[in-house]
């Protein structure tokens, strides 16, 4: 195909008969930019027309000779060119226009979704709270992309974080540990949706149906954010309208009776392309691996762009989802067996326990041009959390025996009835500023937030455990030494509350008749939190070197309410810089050094409650890291080398007094220290891979006397671990469009929660193979992935033996998207 350059294309002489253009516009990686207008003529005779979703355009009845040509899109560098029409090479046969990213023109806002379509991402807004290339933020950011995660079948964020480093599993759950330190969905400090701060379930893994990327903000980003888990947060993106029409269905059927169904619709509502739409729908169901614990989940997220002028932009956005399945607790293992002594199937739910779970996102985001170089921004989101939930779970406990000791077979169970709704206001507002003082650039951002998380009236809960007593009550535990107070069954020993589960037994999943139980309430009193945060930060660019300035003051209120309306107010307040030093050793490879101070709030149950020792001090983080960033293969692949040290202070653990279950009492200092290293991009047009790989030694280094972890890794952080997935589609002949991937994942032993708990469990390190095939036939690609390819038994992760987390065995997917 001939490459269209910036000289005039002509070789004959032109004829005075109409010609034809024919062409192709891609991007410097090869990809096709779908919607690339191509206009050609005079300003007054100009004829137009649209690069289709291959890149591919056509143009007839053209005026004859030397006419100008004109090719841009949005986020590329306009191309200008003069055309002999009616000559060889501009009749027939395709001409190819390359466009280069306009790198220095980056979108202000993310309200106009990605048209990138790789693994590589060139620019985050999380990261500085403006559009900001990703080589140029001093801090470690890791990303998955959609097509990472259509090209690997995932469906959920935990399934996609292997692919970067430095971050693992912590459980089932909506929950990682990052960098040796966890982060949880239901705590908005480790949970962000569109660099807004959100509340989502902590029981259910987040669905990617409607995400763009995931992207992780390495350390403590309390100075943009606010209260921010130390290791780091989770950022995910929605996908957001495009200026052109594109619309997929993709249906999967798979292992464990697994069906899932999507789609995704985007494009303007009108010829000024003014007005942009997308709206993304899922449905996913699963009986999963594990048993009784189907699952169902729907989501609706229809989004709207609006953009009257060049200088400003409205975005509103809106996620529905809706859950129903169980409660997994992961497996009870014998108390003196090995961790395959049952089979990973297994659970402790009863056929009629049950979690319905609802999640209402919705986003109003508006930028406007105030003037040449001053911008403001301003987003809101409503964000809801509704909780219904009975379940039958493991008391964390073996059974005792008359004289004391555990019964290895026997699980102490408890049952939980709960409700709960959360309601959260997300206000951001901030001013940013690009002006020029002689040959330095300042990017100056002046921001103001507010967030408020209220457990509403209503919520509640009820519990069932413990031993039953000879005077109609229950007690927690069961002491030898007053066993006249228990009731006893024939053997002497004491009688449970609720029926104990046997882990020899084959019909331990059965119906529980609940109504037996002895129930007591647990108190759930309304809170409200509200904070507001006052930050500022200078990005400042001088030939080779950038420096980024940011610090922030932040003010947190708790408000709890008792049974008599009395409300209790509690105060912290936090101020967190932010140093960091970029430096462009070459063209394409910077350099980078960060300093970051972090804090998180203590949980309101903690701080109102009286007898828990409070109220306690902030848990503080501070982070040291250092490392480069470059974009090699003409930008196609992009590096990341990091080397940190991150120490967090006031921790909270349980203080372990007997008579005293509430008492709490702050760790002295937790270290974490390690080097990672992510790779992303295309080796080639058609070969794509991503790559990363963590070391982390993570421990507590100070403790009050008699801290049993004193000095071991923290629970869920493997020392080493990493991931290779990688891509090719072959190009030409027979088999072209024939796509295979491959995948290496693996991790060292990692701990189960130590701290003051028995049943400390290791759990072994493991390697697992994934691949996939993919084969395109015109609109539709077929694709069918293979986890886990040799059937590996292996372990996600685990607190103790009464709740370890089994991983999957072999599975299958087949899947067929139509893109039209």
């Amino acid at each position: 195909m001939p490459v269209a350059t910036p000289d005039t294309l002509s070789t004959k002489a032109a004829t005075p008969t109409a010609a034809q253009l024919r062409g192709r516009v891609t991007d410097s990686h090869g990809a096709p930019v779908e919607g690339a207008v191509i206009a050609v003529g005079d300003p007054l005779l100009r004829l137009t027309a649209h690069a289709d979703k291959e890149g591919r355009f056509a143009l007839d009845g053209l005026p004859a000779g030397r006419q100008p040509i004109i090719i841009q899109a949005m986020g590329y560098i306009t191309q200008r060119r003069f055309l002999s029409l009616g000559e060889a090479g501009t009749t027939g046969e395709e001409l190819h226009f390359i466009l280069d990213e306009r790198e220095q023109a980056l979108p202000t806002v993310d309200v106009i979704g990605r048209r990138e379509q790789s693994y590589r991402n060139a620019l985050s807004f999380a990261g500085t709270k403006t559009a900001t290339l990703l080589r140029d933020v001093p801090q470690s950011i890791g990303y998955v992309t959609k097509e990472l995660v259509l090209d690997q079948g995932a469906i959920t964020v935990n399934e996609v974080v292997k692919n970067i480093s430095g971050i693992n599993q912590y459980s089932f759950y909506n929950d990682f540990s990052i960098r040796g330190f966890r982060a949880t969905g239901n705590r908005n400090s480790g949970n962000l949706l569109n660099g807004m701060r959100a509340q989502t379930s902590l029981w259910r893994q987040s669905s990617l149906a409607n995400i763009e990327r995931v992207e992780v903000i390495k350390g403590p980003a309390s100075a943009l954010f606010g209260n921010a888990a130390p290791g780091g947060v989770i950022n995910r993106v929605t996908k957001k309208p495009l200026n052109i029409a594109r619309r997929s269905v993709s249906l999967t059927a798979g292992s464990f009776n697994t069906s899932r169904a999507y789609a995704d619709f985007t494009g303007p509502l009108n010829e000024r392309k003014t007005l942009l739409y997308r709206l993304n729908l899922g449905y996913e169901n699963s009986d999963t691996f594990r048993d009784l614990q189907k699952l169902t989940t729907q989501i609706v997220a229809p989004s709207i762009t609006y953009l009257p002028s060049d200088r400003t932009r409205l975005n509103v956005d809106l996620v529905y989802t809706s859950s129903a399945g169980k409660l997994d607790r992961g497996v009870a293992i014998f108390g003196d067996g090995d961790l395959f002594s049952r089979p990973i199937s297994s659970t402790q739910s009863a056929a009629n326990d049950y979690l319905r779970e609802q999640t209402l996102n919705l986003t109003f985001a508006l930028s406007h041009q105030i003037a040449e170089g001053l911008l403001f921004n301003s987003t809101y989101l409503y964000s809801s959390y509704s909780e219904d939930m009975m379940e039958h779970s493991q008391d964390n406990a073996f059974v005792k025996k008359a004289d004391g000791t555990d019964d290895p077979a026997l699980v102490l169970m408890r049952v939980t009835k709960r409700f709960r709704n959360f309601r959260n206001h997300a206000f951001n507002n901030y001013l940013t500023w690009n002006v020029a003082t002689g040959a330095v650039q300042h990017k100056l951002l002046l921001g103001y937030d507010h967030f408020n998380t209220q457990l509403a009236p209503g919520s509640s809960y009820i519990e069932a455990g413990g031993y039953l007593l000879a005077n109609g009550g229950t007690a927690k535990t069961f002491k030898k030494a007053d066993i006249a107070k228990y009731l006893l069954d024939k053997d002497g020993n004491p009688r449970t509350n609720v029926p104990a589960f046997d882990l020899n037994s084959t019909v331990g999943n059965q119906y529980q008749d609940v109504t037996k139980y002895i129930y007591e309430s647990k108190a759930v009193r309304p809170s409200d939190q509200y904070t507001n945060g006052i930050y500022l930060q200078e990005q400042l660019s001088w030939q080779r070197l950038q420096l980024l300035l940011g610090a922030r003051i932040e003010w947190f209120t708790d408000v709890v309410q008792d049974a008599k309306g009395v409300k209790t107010r509690t105060h912290q307040h936090a101020f967190t810089p932010r140093v960091g030093l970029v430096y462009g050793i070459t063209p394409s490879t910077n350099v980078y050094a960060t300093w970051i101070r972090g804090f998180e709030p203590q949980a309101v149950s903690v701080q109102s409650d009286p007898t828990s020792g409070g109220p306690f001090d902030p848990v503080q983080s501070e982070l040291w890291e250092i490392g480069a960033k470059g974009d090699y293969l003409n930008s196609r692949l992009t590096a990341t080398l990091s080397l940190f040290s991150l120490r967090q202070r006031n921790t909270l653990y349980n203080a372990g007094i007997t008579g005293e279950p509430n008492r709490m009492v702050p760790i002295g200092e937790e270290l974490s220290r390690g080097v990672e290293l992510d790779v992303t991009g295309k080796i080639l047009p058609y070969w794509s891979v991503m790559a990363s790989y963590s070391y982390n030694v993570a421990e507590i280094t100070k403790a009050a006397d008699g801290t049993k972890d004193l000095n071991l890794q923290r629970p869920g952080t493997p020392r080493h671990s990493a991931n290779v997935w990688t891509k090719f589609v072959i190009p030409q002949g027979a088999l072209e469009g024939l796509g295979i991937g491959f995948g290496v994942h693996g991790v060292s032993e990692r701990l189960g929660q130590v701290g003051r708990r028995a049943n400390v469990v290791t759990y072994p390190g493991y390697v697992l193979l994934d691949a996939a095939l993919y084969y395109k036939v015109r609109d539709v690609q077929l694709q069918l992935n293979a986890n886990n390819l040799l059937d590996k038994r292996y372990y996600v992760s685990g607190y103790d033996r009464l709740r370890s987390f089994p991983g999957s065995p072999r599975n299958l997917s087949l899947s067929a998207t139509y893109r039209f």
